[in-house]
């Protein structure tokens, strides 16, 4: 089902090769210090930063999932999108003072200020492993998907040039090649899930045929609570436990604010991103609602199956005309490798300064890039690796991956919340939270593969097991709370001493003696103003699409 392609959709494509390489040759001639290296120097204005955190959160799942699952459910799933706003403004206004001033490198070393060197391991480890069994994975099978019914590449040729290509200019230029080309990249994906989205609906005849051709409910985002998908009980709490650990302590999002010139530029980025993340409800779901609409009518693949994976590439490849093809496969191209650089990137951070450097804390500024750059290198090789397996994966395996992060996120969220609301949470919580939420997370996922397979009959066991996975992130949520609060007050209070800048309670006791710690009040009041635009206008749309 591949597309013909025009001498005009090689060249767009061929351009954004080209520019993505001309920035990371510009970047990597210049010398690089560990911190220009591993967070651009700390330079990145706020229109680079929310660019860069929209562009590494969007790759090629999204458009197979989110336009898939719009097909068969409706505009319920976009309700992940819109929350994902709310937890980018918890990010900009509750965690990025306390990211910046306390002038960290990574989440983890945010975590054993405030904990202990137990924590921090844990978090490295789990990320690192996470980074390359989960997301470089699921970011491969995805890409393989698409590439493959739109350019007809095999899941081989993609994954290898894609990864490479990524690799490449991730490691030659560090971080500052990563956001700059995410700030290109955001514009191309934006441009081509548009353009796709404005012709299916004009082919459709309008927003008015678009609904009466959908399924009731179609349009709704909030569904009733016995809904296997999306129950409006786990909507309005579940993705937010979710969305606080991956916006607001995940390495890959996290690292790009780390960046930002001061605590202003990082919460105006944060806000930039958050109205980005209103985009794709419309660009991404709304197309999946506008392919049934149009196979109901007869104008979309008359006649045959239309499976939820083949929904994008399908619309790509009956409706849009030479030029636009190009630009929607470069958009595909440019989501793919944002995630993908942010992937390496980060991890290769964290392998440096978390690992490396714990073994060699008198490491030069050169080694440390110098291993910054080899551990990339690694981490390409690995995902070379991966490429046979992925070639393996089904569908089923797929979202198995996706529901892990509803299994290890509430305990990390809830050590980065509470640390900085509750000063009496300690180290020996921590380990207990950690360790009793990883368990109990992976039991969760362990019992429901082999349900899968071979159903349980014990009724709690079935019921644990089947509930949805935003009531049981919400319920592991609650009993790390519990569980850090009960052993926090049962064992001696950290000393407070070392709680200055790392909860809010001793907020003011830290020296801001570099400028990118310092906020200035004007940009203070924009930033507000602006964080209450986007509120007013999340909560009209909710109540628009009730």
């Amino acid at each position: 089902m591949s597309l013909d392609f025009s001498l005009l959709d090689y060249s767009i494509i061929g351009a954004y090769f080209l520019i993505v390489f001309a920035i990371g040759y510009y970047f990597s001639r210049q010398e690089r210090s560990s911190t220009e290296y591993f967070l651009a120097g700390r330079h990145v204005g706020w229109f680079a930063v929310g660019a860069s955190l929209f562009a590494s959160n969007i790759s090629t799942e999204h458009f197979i999932g989110l336009s898939g699952t719009g097909y068969m459910s409706g505009l319920a799933t976009g309700n992940f999108e819109w929350s994902a706003s709310i937890c980018l403004l918890i990010l900009g206004w509750v965690f990025v003072p306390f990211y910046l001033k306390s002038g960290v490198f990574t989440m983890p070393e945010f975590l054993e200020r405030r904990y202990s060197s137990a924590s921090r391991w844990y978090l490295s480890s789990v990320s690192i492993i996470a980074y390359i069994l989960t997301k470089i994975s699921v970011h491969l099978f995805a890409a393989g998907i698409l590439l493959k019914q739109v350019m007809g590449w095999d899941i081989y040729t993609s994954s290898i040039l894609l990864v490479v290509v990524t690799g490449v200019y991730t490691i030659a230029g560090g971080m500052a090649a990563v956001i700059y080309t995410e700030l290109i990249q955001t514009f191309i994906l934006l441009a081509g899930a548009i353009a796709l989205t404005w012709i299916g609906l004009d082919k459709v005849g309008g927003w008015n045929e678009l609904v009466a051709n959908v399924p009731a409910g179609h349009m709704d985002m909030f569904r009733p609570m016995s809904d296997p998908e999306f129950p409006w009980t786990g909507v309005i709490l579940g993705p937010y436990i979710v969305g606080i650990w991956y916006w607001c302590t995940d390495q890959s999002i996290v690292q790009r604010v780390l960046a930002a010139k001061n605590i202003d530029h990082a919460k105006s980025g944060t806000v930039m991103a958050g109205f980005l993340k209103i985009l794709p409800v419309f660009i991404l779901v709304l197309p999946g609602l506008i392919a049934y609409a149009l196979h109901q009518k007869g104008l979309l693949l008359p006649g045959q199956e239309l499976s939820p994976n083949d929904v994008y590439p399908v619309m790509v490849k009956e409706l849009l005309p030479s030029g636009f093809r190009g630009l929607v496969v470069a958009s595909l191209l440019a989501a793919l490798m944002a995630s993908l650089a942010a992937c390496f990137n980060s991890a290769s951070t964290l392998m440096t300064i978390d690992v490396y450097q714990k073994f060699r804390p008198q490491a030069s500024e050169k080694q440390l890039v110098n291993f910054g750059r080899t551990s990339t290198i690694v981490l390409v090789a690995v995902s070379l690796l991966w490429v046979p397996l992925v070639t393996v994966l089904s569908d089923q395996l797929y979202v198995y991956l996706q529901s892990v992060q509803s299994y290890i996120s509430p305990p990390i969220a809830c050590m980065f919340l509470v640390g900085l609301l509750w000063p009496r949470a300690n180290a020996i919580g921590s380990k207990v939270v950690l360790w009793t939420g990883l368990a109990l997370g992976m039991l969760r996922f362990i019992l429901e593969v082999i349900h899968k397979n071979s159903p349980f009959s014990n009724p709690f066991l079935k019921t644990m097991i089947e509930m949805n996975f935003m009531h049981f992130a919400i319920v592991l949520f609650v009993i790390s709370i519990l569980l850090l609060i009960v052993v926090s007050l049962a064992t001696p209070a950290p000393a407070q001493d070392k709680l200055d800048g790392l909860t809010f309670r001793f907020a003011g006791q830290v020296k801001l003696d570099e400028e990118y710690k310092i906020e200035n009040p004007i940009r203070r009041r924009q930033n507000m103003v602006a964080s209450i635009i986007l509120l007013v206008m999340l909560l009209v749309l909710w109540i628009i699409f009730f």
